[in-house]
């Protein structure tokens, strides 16, 4: 038996309870992975509120670290004790999980089970927004929107490493300083942002907007574009963005909107391989450092919940069994 956070119906944070339940068994292809922290994500929320349709009873999480416990038959590159984490797991709130062995990444020395829980997804998140779904080069100016959270913090620092300039929005004054130790070069209030974009670059506006907060920041994100800029929506923090007239892509300048989901960039091993690579690598020698604003016990996952939706977090927060 293990202890798992359960919910066994669509609600609030109040909705996931601890509760005892089986220990998995792998199947083939399969690693048993002892636990060791788990990756709190928006995502998450959305599946525990029924924003996303999922079956009850359901344990969150899809991010972890851990040790291999057991192997499943066929198993061929992990073994016993080895360290690993994973960006594309599934009940992962819980004591134990089964991770596909093709889903698992192998976490190197220098990155600790803290560290290796808190930068699978919104390291690789970060990876594909920034070299696949809008390919930055040096030069670009870049407006990335919730700069002191999970995904900002980290992508602030790839932005700046591919010689970018980068505008964040943030929402208090104690954000705004971890942005700037991020390396931002311009902080400013969601408050008549799109005009302050303007300002900054001339009248010409962005080259691209990385915008995860959705419904409260879409027109303005569309509006600090320059002509044939980007938009890249990658969440919804706010609400989802209603259904919109795609004339006013032509209206504002020939402009592109792209929808990415992480699942789509990572689509075979060679790919989920590099992303991962670059990302624990960079982690491991210093280059990009992984901000943990929130270390909860397991049974305290509706308190982690709660903080996320609520904006009381910066950085990563994690579950420890």
């Amino acid at each position: 038996m293990m202890h798992a956070i359960v919910a066994r119906q669509a609600g609030g944070p109040e909705v996931l309870q601890l509760a005892e339940v089986e220990r998995p068994v792998p199947g083939r292809g399969q690693l048993l992975v002892k636990v060791s922290a788990t990756g709190v994500n928006f995502i998450d929320t959305y599946k525990r509120s029924g924003t996303y349709k999922v079956a009850y009873p359901f344990t969150p999480g899809s991010e972890a670290s851990g040790t291999v416990e057991e192997i499943g038959e066929g198993v061929t590159v992990f073994s016993a004790g080895d360290r690993v984490a994973t960006a594309e797991g599934t009940n992962c709130y819980a004591g134990y999980i089964l991770v596909d062995e093709d889903k698992a990444l192998p976490v190197p020395r220098g990155v600790d089970d803290f560290t290796a829980a808190a930068l699978p997804l919104q390291g690789i998140t970060a990876h594909y927004l920034i070299n696949s779904s809008f390919r930055v080069e040096p030069g670009h100016t870049i407006l990335l929107h919730a700069g002191a959270g999970g995904v900002g913090l980290l992508a602030i620092q790839l932005l700046k490493a591919k010689g970018a300039r980068v505008i964040t929005t943030v929402s208090t004054d104690d954000k705004a300083k971890l942005a700037r130790e991020a390396g931002a070069d311009h902080v400013i209030p969601y408050d008549g942002f799109s005009a302050k974009v303007r300002e900054l670059t001339d009248g010409t506006g962005a080259d691209a907007v990385y915008d995860g907060v959705g419904k409260d920041t879409f027109d303005g994100s569309l509006s600090a574009l320059r002509v044939r800029g980007t938009l890249v929506l990658f969440g919804a923090a706010s609400g989802p963005v209603p259904p919109f007239d795609p004339q006013r892509l032509n209206a504002g300048g020939s402009l592109y909107l792209t929808r990415p989901t992480i699942n789509h960039f990572l689509r075979n091993a060679q790919e989920r391989r590099w992303r991962s690579d670059e990302i624990f690598a960079a982690a491991a020698d210093g280059n990009l450092k992984v901000r943990i604003g929130g270390r909860y016990d397991l049974a305290h996952a509706a308190q982690a919940h709660d903080d996320l939706e609520q904006r009381r977090t910066t950085g990563k927060i994690i579950l420890v069994p």
